[in-house]
């Protein structure tokens, strides 16, 4: 699966009938406890995104490198990685390669991040490398995914760092909960120091089961403690979102008519509407 997916590209290959906006919008998907959805989430809003004729990068921060392989691509075979790319060893243009299935472009990850992230410790402006290692391609993409690993530490402080907005995936249960806020004031401590631009973009809820009871009210507390900040979509629990990875695609390459693809295609809507209303906010 996945074999037309290694081709090398310097942008995604669409034709952008929408309008295009001027500077690309980088979104962090970040959220310290695993299994809550995270990477799931990027592959798919990529997906959804590029659908939606959006020029799209998703660039896999994770040294599980789940996104990598779960777009079809073999992070071991690649001449070059986001930890290349880190330690100012390659450019950031020349090692996207192309996710031809789903039409978005990807900056892979391998298990290597992690030595980057230990070299980088002692370095002067290391929380900045992700952004500067971007920056070309601000005019390249209307939207940059970042996912992120499952852990406040350097690699998800450089994402933080570079980021316009954090979208956090959380799975509808108590330990949820609890993790939230820590992240929370890891953004706030970012938004202070390194990003005063640095927002919430929302909170997604995953894996969703209505019958559940605990998740139900999980579910009204979040509305009720971050109201606008919680996504009306509500990602369910989906066979189809589980088997994709497997065949290195989507969702919505997987099977575009199941539960989960026309979830992920409603969250990509929501990201657009705020897009929108940014946009209108500031022309006005």
């Amino acid at each position: 699966a996945g074999a037309g997916a290694r081709s090398r590209c310097r942008a995604p290959r669409c034709d952008y009938r929408a309008v295009i906006i001027a500077m690309s919008r980088i979104i962090a998907v970040a959220n310290q406890k695993g299994g809550v959805g995270k990477t799931t989430t990027c592959v798919n809003v990529a997906a959804s995104l590029a659908a939606s004729d959006r020029r799209v990068l998703l660039v896999d921060f994770d040294p599980q490198s789940n996104a990598t392989t779960g777009c079809g691509i073999g992070g071991s075979a690649l001449e070059s990685t986001a930890c290349e790319v880190l330690l100012g060893k390659a450019q950031a243009r020349e090692t996207i390669v192309s996710v031809d299935a789903d039409n978005f472009a990807l900056l892979p990850a391998n298990s290597d991040l992690t030595a980057a992230e230990i070299r980088l410790m002692q370095e002067k402006g290391r929380e900045y490398r992700l952004r500067n290692a971007l920056e070309p391609l601000s005019e390249l993409y209307d939207y940059v995914l970042i996912d992120c690993p499952p852990a406040i530490n350097l690699l998800t402080l450089n994402a933080l760092t570079a980021a316009d907005g954090v979208l956090i995936p959380i799975q509808c249960e108590y330990y949820a909960l609890e993790g939230l806020s820590s992240l929370l004031e890891t953004v706030r401590q970012v938004r202070n120091t390194v990003n005063q631009g640095l927002q919430i973009e929302g909170l997604l809820r995953t894996m969703h089961d209505p019958r559940n009871r605990l998740a139900n009210d999980v579910s009204e507390q979040l509305i009720k403690h971050f109201r606008h900040k919680v996504y009306r979509t509500v990602i369910p629990r989906n066979v189809r979102l589980a088997e994709a990875p497997s065949f290195g695609v989507s969702v919505l390459s997987h099977d575009p008519r199941s539960r989960g693809a026309l979830a992920y295609l409603a969250v990509a809507a929501e990201i657009l509407w705020q897009e929108s209303e940014r946009a209108h906010i500031g022309g006005a």
